[in-house]
């Protein structure tokens, strides 16, 4: 059974994550495996408030595929973004402890899995480009997405896991008008200035 069999029986499906993403890409597909890797280590059921958390070291398309698999947000403060530039993701279970980390190896490369796939690709973003272009490279697009899709996992990421300490949750702040601006403001963000309290937009353009 592939995992995206196994996924549409507990999780979301690929297309699920496909229609909130707005397009099918490798990135999505990359972040939407690891999501179903780690929410398999943990259970897998979604989380429907804060009893999943996910920690993400990147701000790409992956990430749409986590936010569909794993019901982490940044509305409901589960979903927490480091900027790191690092396509890697950590899920926690905040009951149990558990954690499981997935990290994209350095040797995965798609040309693996399709060699033509790269030289389409350029293909299809050049302006000049053809209908015939554009259909043959969604084919190959496809292909690609499937086989991260169904691949021993092994050969994309390394998954580790570790007992660790969830963060806090998610806490509701008062707001305040920023005394400049007017415009409000999560107290904790606000920047205090000689006794003023500002916005960070303001205090940065004084």
């Amino acid at each position: 059974m592939s995992i995206q069999q196994q996924a549409t029986e507990q999780l979301p499906t690929f297309d699920e994550a496909i229609a909130f993403h707005g397009h099918r890409c490798l990135g999505l597909a990359l972040g939407y495996r690891a999501a179903v890797l780690g929410m398999t280590a943990l259970g897998p059921r979604r989380s429907e408030d804060e009893e999943i958390v996910t920690v993400v070291e990147n701000d790409a398309c992956g990430v749409d595929g986590v936010q569909v698999v794993t019901g982490c947000t940044f509305g409901k403060g589960n979903l927490i973004f480091h900027d790191y530039g690092k396509h890697v993701y950590t899920f926690i279970n905040r009951k149990t402890g558990d954690g499981v980390r997935v990290v994209t190896r350095a040797d995965f490369s798609t040309g693996l899995l399709d060699p033509q796939f790269g030289d389409l690709r350029e293909r299809a973003r050049r302006e000049d480009a053809t209908l015939a272009d554009l259909a043959l490279y969604e084919e190959h697009l496809a292909g690609v997405c499937e086989a991260i899709l169904t691949i021993d996992p092994d050969r994309i990421f390394l998954v580790t896991r570790s007992v660790v300490t969830p963060p806090a949750e998610a806490r509701i702040f008062q707001s305040r008008p920023c005394d400049r601006c007017g415009e409000l403001v999560a107290e904790p963000k606000g920047v205090d200035q000689d006794g003023r309290f500002l916005c960070v937009p303001c205090s940065r353009n004084l």
